[in-house]
């Protein structure tokens, strides 16, 4: 199991949100690529980043942020936030990001996941965002009417690497992590899955590590108001 820092782009900035709120937002670097630095000094292997704009957009708004962050840190990046184009996924790849993450499209256009799937295997990731149970798409402005289990059912074959499952009520309000429901979407599908949202604390941290079905964890505003270290969840997950 392994450790995500996140950092979320907005105007170019580091920020973090309350609820997927764009009007309650926290900066927390002017340099995204500074904060990644830092989290790969302290030991991160992968980043989890997100332009939040273009969630809203619908195509990739903070590119110049991203490109910076993949000059300098030499860590593994998967990135989200309106891509929603077999160009845009394959402009990212090439660009070095490790793994694409598809999150509005997944519920929008499922060929899109399944085709780049099958072009780039193990680069694929499926981002299910929730709001009672129900998948959130366009930045988490629209609630469908898909539930999300149903949604992780709809990939189970389509080779993804990863679904990264966020409670959108937990996010950036440090409230501890949705395991209940998180467990109840892993339990359904053999893809691996990935907590997002609420981590608060170091016995967070350990609790996903003891339920022993996640494959990683996204920890992004304790970190960031500095309940815990980067370097102090990845020994939890090391089990030091």
């Amino acid at each position: 199991m392994y450790l995500l820092p996140a950092i979320d782009l907005k105007d170019g900035r580091c920020v973090r949100l309350k609820q997927g709120d764009m009007a309650q937002t926290t900066v927390f670097n002017d340099s995204p690529a500074g904060q990644a630095e830092i989290f790969a000094d302290q030991g991160a292997e992968w980043i989890h980043v997100v332009d939040l704009d273009g969630a809203f957009a619908g195509k990739p708004v903070n590119a110049a942020a991203v490109e910076e962050i993949l000059k300098s840190a030499d860590v593994k990046i998967e990135l989200g936030g309106g891509i929603r184009s077999f160009e845009t996924v394959r402009f990212w790849l090439e660009k070095g990001v490790t793994r694409v993450i598809l999150g509005t499209a997944a519920l929008r256009d499922p060929d899109l996941v399944k085709t780049v799937c099958r072009e780039f295997p193990d680069r694929i990731a499926v981002g299910i965002d929730a709001k009672d149970g129900f998948v959130a798409v366009e930045g988490w402005a629209e609630t469908s009417s898909v539930r999300d289990v149903d949604l992780a059912k709809r990939f189970e074959s389509a080779g993804v690497a990863a679904i990264i499952y966020t409670n959108v009520a937990r996010d950036g309000v440090l409230s501890g992590p949705d395991l209940e429901s998180t467990l109840k979407l892993a339990r359904s599908v053999s893809i691996p899955v990935i907590v997002s949202g609420g981590v608060s604390s170091l016995d967070d941290i350990r609790a996903c590590k003891k339920a022993g079905i996640f494959a990683g964890v996204i920890a992004g505003r304790a970190v960031y108001e500095g309940r815990f270290t980067v370097s102090e969840a990845i020994s939890v997950l090391e089990g030091k």
